[in-house]
């Protein structure tokens, strides 16, 4: 049984390639662009996105709704609270490596690659 100290918060940026279980999104439903993009290029779009944020050009929550291949974008990429166990393993292990505030350097899951912040 976990207590809600256990529990963290995050928001993500996930962006799907070809190697992605789900090769669709709220953003590509048929998976054109998805089935298309290597994880090198998803990769390097993705580092590109967390350039503009870390510098202050843009904003997590503002790139997250229009770039996020996850159904979370409309939220700005909030994924709300979670514990050890509900998500995939290195994302978990990223999430609690973070502080509240901070960026992940690239993830990679089943899902995609994603870039997190710990909001909690």
């Amino acid at each position: 049984m976990s207590s809600s100290s256990d529990k963290v918060r995050a928001s993500h940026i996930l962006i799907k390639h070809k190697g992605s279980r789900r090769k669709a999104s709220w953003k590509d439903p048929d998976g054109h662009v998805i089935t298309s993009t290597t994880r090198e290029s998803a990769v390097a779009q993705l580092k590109a996105l967390r350039d503009d944020i870390v510098s202050g050009k843009a904003k997590f929550n503002d790139i997250a709704a229009r770039q996020s291949d996850c159904s979370s974008a409309k939220r700005g990429g909030d994924l709300g609270s979670f514990g050890k166990g509900q998500m995939q393993k290195p994302f978990e292990e990223a999430t609690y490596a973070l502080k509240v505030g901070e960026i992940s350097d690239i993830v990679d899951t089943d899902s995609g690659v994603h870039i997190i912040m710990r909001t909690g």
